[in-house]
């Protein structure tokens, strides 16, 4: 792995270099883009973009929005349509040389492109890992689900960006100021070098605390916008819900059964009881299954209550029987959560 000195390096270079960082992202896609594309009969504007018009013998000029055999024919008339062939077979052999150095140059920016976003992940993860220790990560975590967790699928509001540092004061975030000013710290380091969302910089770090308490490693995609102001309030899902209006709240914002018992899971670190605070495992669903009475210490009244619903529990004893499986589930649910209701950089 690369040292982090020649990763912030990589990135200052980009940095300021304002043509490599115009072409980062289009050329990510032209990338795809091949000469054999390019002069198909099938080509259109959605595979190549700009719009070239070549000096030609006929009349015409060869137009890559249209078929190239159209294009040739359509300029002749009577005895000329003998040529459109022809005329198809100078252009490509014309063209081609001139098409081939541009794709390759294509590919050698779209490389760097990948190296530099790689990169980009790297950093953001070391000053993390800086920072971010087994005691301190479940509070890390929640932070993630309270950005999160006030998306709204109908209202297509709230979700992933960046608005829970405009909330810090609301009841239902209390505790939250420390995990806050614990990635501000790291986020600073990283601003130096290359600027990061609030949103990206959550998102991440609560995936580096779940695999620094030996849960899945998590890798989630970068570019996601800053809100500039708080969102509505009264969006989190109570912690006094019962299974059914759980449900019916994670259903609100895309979110299966399944997908809320897997995210659920994250509370098996922390001081709510469920094992080790420290270790992320499925100990959580078999304490569930042990179904804690209500006047006990262990989880939330939202936790036991997921033990009391036939379909929660389903999953529940899935999750307790086999780690792995609930492993598997908690990163694909927990990639969509970081995904909801987040606005992305153009491309």
């Amino acid at each position: 792995m690369r040292s982090l000195s020649n990763i912030k390096i990589s990135l200052l270079q980009k940095r300021t270099n304002p043509f490599l960082n115009y072409l980062h992202r289009p050329l990510q896609m032209a990338s795809t883009i091949s000469p054999v594309s390019l002069i198909s009969s099938t080509t259109s504007s959605s595979t190549f973009p700009l719009k070239f018009n070549f000096p030609a013998k006929s009349p015409s000029t060869v137009n890559f929005r249209a078929n190239p055999l159209t294009a040739a024919n359509a300029a002749a008339s009577g005895k000329d349509r003998v040529l459109g062939r022809r005329g198809l077979v100078f252009t490509l052999t014309t063209t081609l040389p001139l098409l081939l150095p541009f794709s390759e140059c294509i590919e050698a920016f779209a490389a760097k492109a990948v190296e530099s976003d790689i990169s980009e992940y790297e950093l953001v993860k070391e000053e993390i890992r800086k920072v971010v220790t087994k005691g301190k990560a479940a509070g890390v975590l929640r932070l993630v689900f309270h950005d999160a967790g006030t998306f709204q699928v109908d209202e297509n509001s709230g979700g992933m960006n960046g608005s829970v540092i405009y909330e810090l004061d609301r009841p239902e975030n209390k505790g939250l100021k420390s995990p806050f000013k614990i990635l501000e710290k790291a986020k600073s380091e990283v601003d130096t070098v290359q600027p990061v969302s609030w949103a990206d910089m959550i998102s991440v770090a609560g995936a580096e605390a779940v695999s620094i308490c030996g849960g899945p490693t998590i890798q989630v995609s970068l570019g996601r916008l800053d809100s500039k102001e708080p969102d509505p309030e009264g969006k989190l899902p109570a912690e006094s819900l019962d299974a059914f209006a759980l449900r019916q709240s994670f259903q609100t914002k895309g979110f299966s059964t399944q997908e809320l018992v897997a995210l659920s899971g994250a509370h098996t670190i922390g001081n709510k009881g469920f094992g080790s605070p420290t270790v992320f495992d499925n100990t959580y669903f078999k304490i569930l299954l042990e179904k804690p009475s209500s006047g006990s210490m262990i989880g939330l009244p939202s936790d036991r209550a997921l033990a009391k619903d036939g379909e929660c529990l389903r999953w529940i004893t899935k999750y307790a029987e086999d780690q792995d499986v609930f492993f598997e589930d908690f990163k694909k649910a927990y990639v969509k959560l970081v995904n909801s209701g987040a606005r992305w950089k153009s491309l």
